[in-house]
């Protein structure tokens, strides 16, 4: 399994229509990637935020991210993101 680690900076005065595109348009196209296992979107701080997407491999970790700076929500910018394979997890 691997991780997509993303870090981004949301405008504050765009927050609400950011929170609409990941709701409507993002969730639904990340959750139906081949290889999704779970995602996990994390309340921004100070105008920063965090998520971590789970998929099988890391061909389809690399297929389902978005390039740093490019993404489909109004007022966020990507800051970086990072590939991961999981080495342990527990629930």
């Amino acid at each position: 399994m691997h991780a997509a680690l993303v870090t981004l900076t949301i405008d504050p005065d765009q927050a609400p229509a950011a929170a609409s595109a990941l709701t409507n348009d993002i969730l639904p196209r990340v959750s139906s990637a081949p290889g999704f296992v779970a995602g996990y979107w994390l309340e921004p701080v100070n105008s920063k935020g965090f998520s971590m997407v789970l998929f099988e491999t890391e061909d389809e970790t690399r297929a389902s991210v978005p390039p740093t700076g490019d993404w489909t929500a109004p007022g966020v910018t990507i800051d970086a993101v990072d590939i991961r394979r999981v080495a342990v997890n527990a629930s």
